[in-house]
């Protein structure tokens, strides 16, 4: 394919002031960042946590998960508790599309950054509010982490009926922060293409509750859907036991044989189209409904070849599979190194480290290498500067954040 002709980042020009910490609204715009937005993270005078999460990195906040999810933006760290401070975010309103926080209501009226008050300085802005519950209900103020939303959306049980462990358990990763992430950066851009047709801005809630009860119910729900019910909830394919991934000869192997006609091809290309025949297996319906058993089967038979050879084979018979990879594996991954995701980059502080890019791909843009995540307070000055304002910067150290 040729190569992409020059053109402006999709989102070029969109100016977001991103009041949120830790995870879930800071991964919305690093999303919009990778776009091309101009995102201003105002930090609170020590920096958000993130920034030390984690074993001590070589500089003082700079973490790891920080270094992934402010990539693109610039930080300043005025106070705002002084006037000053607040002064230099109603002008950084003025020039702003998008105005995001996860702080409560009531404490940012207490700041005077509440909808209305941002309104009236902005009138067509996008307000956003990252929050753990939608504020009509009963749950409404209270305090949200990922752990307490994947046991309230129902993530947390769904384990025990996979592995038999009667303890409900977290699925170890930040689900609920990226989940709700993903649904305010996509909120955003509908709210920033209404404003395109309208004019108007709006209020957005996006709630980390009901995201991933959304999330979850989505397949969960199952046949609960029904008025009453015609069956359980929760869907039974994914929590089938031995839908599991299978040992081979030097390791483990994921194989989605799904389709019908790839499980007769599955079991004929390794010699055993005799189980056809069985009356449990005979009839497609009835095989269908002892699809456990079928899987049983296919584990006693994936040890007698190498992952290799298995995904050599299934690939001949079009049947999906992949390697099981460790994290690590990610790194020399053929498919990942050719995509792109993953890059080696020189921080000015950090020296190198890898960059997880942006997986989207689009024909009319190509994206360059972001700024590597900001010190804090970095761009204090700049921005400052940029606005007009003169005031008085925490001493903050600073790091370089050229491209």
């Amino acid at each position: 394919m040729d190569s992409k002709p020059k053109q402006p980042a999709m989102l070029e020009g969109i100016r977001i002031t991103d009041l949120s910490t830790v995870i879930f609204g800071p991964y919305a715009t690093q999303v919009l960042a990778d776009l091309g937005a101009d995102v201003i993270k105002v930090e609170p005078t020590g920096g958000d946590t993130i920034r030390i999460l984690g074993h001590p990195p070589k500089t003082p906040g700079m973490s790891p998960l920080h270094m992934r999810l402010n990539r693109g933006k610039r930080s300043v760290d005025w106070d705002l508790r002084s006037e000053a401070g607040r002064e230099a975010l109603r002008r950084l309103v003025q020039s702003s599309d998008v105005f995001v926080h996860n702080v409560r209501a009531e404490a940012m009226d207490r700041l005077g950054f509440g909808y209305e008050a941002v309104r009236a300085i902005k009138p067509d802005i996008i307000y956003l509010h990252c929050t753990g519950f939608d504020q009509s209900g009963p749950y409404a103020g209270l305090q949200a982490y990922d752990d307490v939303i994947q046991a309230a959306a129902g993530v947390a049980t769904l384990l025990p009926y996979v592995d038999g462990q009667p303890r409900p358990r977290y699925l170890p990763m930040t689900l609920a922060d990226k989940v709700s992430g993903l649904h305010a950066a996509y909120a955003i851009t509908a709210a920033l293409v209404h404003r395109l047709r309208t004019g108007q801005g709006q209020f957005v809630e996006v709630p980390m509750f009901e995201s991933v009860a959304s999330f979850n119910l989505l397949e969960h729900l199952f046949d609960h859907t029904f008025v009453p019910p015609t069956g359980s909830a929760r869907y039974p394919r994914q929590l089938d036991p031995a839908r599991q991934p299978m040992r081979t000869r030097d390791g483990w192997i994921s194989i989605a044989p799904y389709l019908d006609d790839r499980w007769v091809r599955f079991f004929e290309a390794v010699g055993r189209g005799d189980v056809l025949s069985e009356p449990r297996f005979k009839d497609p319906v009835v095989r269908r409904s002892n699809m456990d058993q079928m899987y049983m089967l296919m584990s006693e038979i994936t040890p007698t070849k190498r992952t290799d050879e298995w995904l050599a084979l299934l690939e001949t018979i079009n049947v999906p599979a992949m390697r099981v990879n460790e994290i690590e594996d990610l790194l020399d991954d053929p498919q990942i190194k050719a995509s792109g995701l993953l890059q080696q980059r020189e921080h000015p502080t950090e020296g190198a480290y890898i960059e997880v890019g942006a997986p989207v791909r689009f024909s009319a843009w190509e994206a360059s290498p972001a700024r590597h995540a900001p010190g804090l307070g970095q761009h204090s000055e700049e921005v400052a500067g940029e606005l007009g304002v003169c005031l008085s910067v925490p001493s903050t150290p600073k790091v370089a954040g050229s491209r």
